[in-house]
């Protein structure tokens, strides 16, 4: 009885253990005599909460160097907000200190026995520094407790001399109203980082940014730093913020260069009706059919990562005449003139139709063809565009009055300012039957037409009421190049003020603005799948600049130019871009590796203004002010063969003086420039050099060259207002 008594009324529960984990741990080391170990122990969990999380609010009583522990974190993230959503062209230098801001809190943190604070803000920002400073941050994760502050080498270089910063003066008013008006949200925290450990230096120069002139400029060359980027960080340690400006350039960004995938529903009625076209027509002996070659343009399958996704860019529905276009676009490429294979240099020979221009008393600024060949158009510095066919018959117009009007020209009339560039949408000769009965037959000429002009507008045009129907604003100042986008809808435009805007032509306000030139937009074009914009500026920026139209990102950058770039186009198969100024240089580029492959020379300076690739992108033609046509080689490199006169330029091309190589003939045996007598290759007792990759070249009457287009048959329609005094732009 007494035991059960005592098994169940007086037993009790058992006594709980109160200690925290961390004195049961202390308690237990110092039980065992490892009074070392409990002493750093101690110090690592100084700062931890019952849940082993770093504590909210360290010592507010402590002295000044001792901030709140959890502060730090806080003021990082804050400045770290404010760079990031701040002006493009002030990022680069003012993340300039985030470096520094981040080693002296974490230094601090640790010094002051915070070392779970410590530990959490070097998790939470480490991958910021983690390319720029690996090896401080090894030497950083080794610093945990106060003792190895005082030991660090690491931290005694950075706590016993001041980190110097070197900003332009037009930033640190900027930087100073910023820590000051927001000095609750962690501004005491970062001035007073500034005031015990940096120096900030007010620099006499522009805002200096990755991807400014002032970067490319010394990269290029290979220059050394100014004095005062060499001394930026710490005496002793590798400046890699001051080094960036010559490393940040790195062309690896990953791009998908392939084909922009066709609308499935729009194969699906293309298929359907050349199978009809098939069926009717059957294909010659020898010839593919109409539905191969359409499934040759427009693979299923591609490579993984080769082609941009059909989602990446939204375009409006197809129509039937989208069908019309892409069957007829399928015709022309089977029955095109083939350019097949390397030419050596001796290519086959192109036929060019030269359309000249008199009496325009020196106005016309810009021309461009349609692609179906029916329409030519001129912009001219009176600020007026005028149209003509090019067979001469009346133009089409859906005005009622106008429809009894028989007139092979238009004029139109709106801007304000010289016109510097015009645009004609997508076209090609339409099918000779009509493959929806009982509907009209679906139109496949040009409906739009694109100017952009001096009065900082774009003006759509429509071609069928020959009125203005839309205008764009959003650029401060001229507007200088303009392009469609190679599947419509979209265009670029790039001006005066430095920008690149895109724009789709249902919207009044651009859709894209990209930032990052130095000076004025000299020209712009497109990639052919439509998902990437280039663009070349003038004066002392002369970079040529890769744009993603979906992330608005600059991807890839191309510097080398010396001279004003008035040329740009992209190559059909998407791997090649080339660029022209007006020294009369050529540059071809890698777009993939962001390299030259080479340049060609012919042209006599005055301007190169027009260019464009055979469809199998091996062959270039190009127009100039210097009154030829030059036809080139793109896959025989600029020194493949052996020359009649070899010399080396500057840059290590390999170029000749004309004539002949080998009794063979390398181009023309005439190679006109501007005022170049007929072989010779010399102009004025200088020799005009010209590389063997040209194949020939066709000199005009005084008629310096504006527009030059490769058809999608191959053949080469130019175009060029003739001037009937002597003219030599090149002298």
């Amino acid at each position: 009885m007494s035991t059960a008594n005592a098994r169940s009324g007086g037993s009790r529960p058992p006594i709980k253990d109160t200690r925290t984990d961390g004195q049961l741990v202390t308690d237990y080391l110092l039980k065992k005599g490892y009074r070392r170990t409990e002493e750093i122990f101690r110090q690592e969990v100084k700062d931890l909460d019952e849940t082993g999380k770093p504590r909210e609010n360290g010592d507010t009583s402590a002295p000044n160097k001792f901030l709140p522990a959890g502060k730090y974190l806080t003021a990082f993230k804050h400045y770290e907000l404010w760079v990031e959503r701040g002006i493009d062209v002030y990022k680069f230098e003012l993340s300039k200190l985030l470096w520094p801001i981040f080693i002296y809190s974490y230094l601090r943190l640790v010094g002051q026995g915070s070392s779970a604070h410590a530990q959490e803000l070097m998790e939470q920002v480490r991958g910021r520094f983690e390319k720029a400073y690996p090896d401080e941050l090894k030497a950083l994760q080794l610093i945990t407790l106060p003792p190895h502050v005082r030991d660090s080498d690491l931290a005694k270089s950075y706590l016993e001399n001041q980190y110097l910063i070197p900003i332009s003066k037009f930033l640190i008013g900027n930087l100073f109203h910023f820590l000051e008006r927001d000095i609750d949200q962690g501004g005491a925290i970062i001035l007073d980082i500034i005031q015990q450990h940096c120096r900030i230096d007010s620099v006499d120069r522009g805002p200096i940014e990755p991807f400014s002139f002032e970067a490319i400029y010394r990269r290029a060359r290979h220059l050394d730093l100014d004095e005062v980027d060499i001394q930026e960080g710490i005496p002793g340690f590798s400046n890699r913020s001051g080094l960036a400006n010559r490393t940040i350039l790195d062309n690896t960004a990953a791009l998908k260069l392939g084909p922009f995938p066709i609308d499935p529903d729009l194969r699906s009625d293309v298929v359907a009706e050349l199978e009809e076209e098939d069926r009717l027509r059957p294909p010659r002996e020898g010839t593919t059919s109409l539905l191969e070659e359409f499934n040759a343009l427009h693979p299923i399958k591609k490579e993984v990562g080769d082609s941009p996704q059909r989602g990446d860019i939204p375009y409006p529905p197809s129509r039937a005449r989208d069908v019309v276009m892409e069957m007829q676009k399928a015709r022309e490429n089977r029955d095109r003139y083939r350019i097949e294979g390397r030419t050596g240099g001796v290519g086959p020979g192109i036929s060019v139709s030269m359309n000249t221009f008199h009496n325009h008393l020196g106005t016309v600024s810009c021309m461009d063809f349609s692609k179906d060949q029916q329409l030519i158009g001129v912009g001219t510095m009176e600020s007026y565009i005028r149209v003509w066919s090019f067979d001469g018959k009346a133009l089409k117009s859906r005005l009622p009055p106008e429809k009894d009007i028989k007139t092979n020209n238009r004029k139109l009339i709106g801007h304000s300012a010289p016109v510097y560039s015009i645009a004609f949408s997508d076209s090609i000769r339409n099918l000779d039957r009509n493959i929806y009965e009982g509907d009209p037959q679906p139109e496949t000429d040009s409906k739009l037409l694109l100017s952009c002009s001096a009065d900082g507008q774009v003006r759509l045009w429509s071609l069928e009421v020959w009125a203005c129907l839309c205008i764009y604003r959003g650029h401060d100042g001229p507007i200088l190049s303009l392009s469609w986008s190679p599947h419509g809808h979209y265009f670029v435009t790039g001006g005066w003020d430095k920008t690149v805007r895109v724009w789709s032509q249902d919207h009044a306000s651009a859709l894209r603005l990209m930032v990052g030139h130095d000076t004025a937009i000299s020209v712009v074009t497109w990639h052919p799948n439509g998902t990437y914009v280039f663009s070349a500026s003038d004066e002392t920026d002369k970079s040529i600049r890769m744009w993603s139209v979906v992330a608005g990102d600059c991807v890839r950058i191309f510097t080398g130019h010396a001279e004003y770039i008035s040329a740009l186009e992209c190559a059909p198969n998407g791997k090649i871009l080339a660029s022209a100024d007006i020294a009369g240089n050529i540059f071809l580029w890698d777009i993939e590796k962001g390299t030259r492959i080479k340049r060609c020379r012919g042209h006599g300076r005055g301007g190169i203004w027009s260019m464009s690739f055979s469809v199998e992108s091996n062959m270039l033609v190009s127009g100039g002010q210097d009154n030829t046509i030059r036809v080139w080689d793109v896959e025989m490199p600029s020194e493949g063969s052996r020359l009649l006169a070899n010399q080396q330029d500057g840059d290590g091309t390999i170029v000749a003086a004309g004539g002949q190589a080998d009794g063979k003939q390398t181009g023309q045996t005439t190679q006109p420039t501007g005022g170049t007598a007929s072989g010779t290759g010399k102009r004025k007792g200088k020799d005009v050099m010209i590389t063997p990759d040209q194949i020939s070249a066709f000199p005009t009457k005084k008629t310096p060259v504006r527009k030059v287009q490769f058809t999608r048959m191959n053949l080469v329609i130019a175009g060029g207002c003739y001037y009937p005094e002597t003219q030599d732009a090149a002298r």
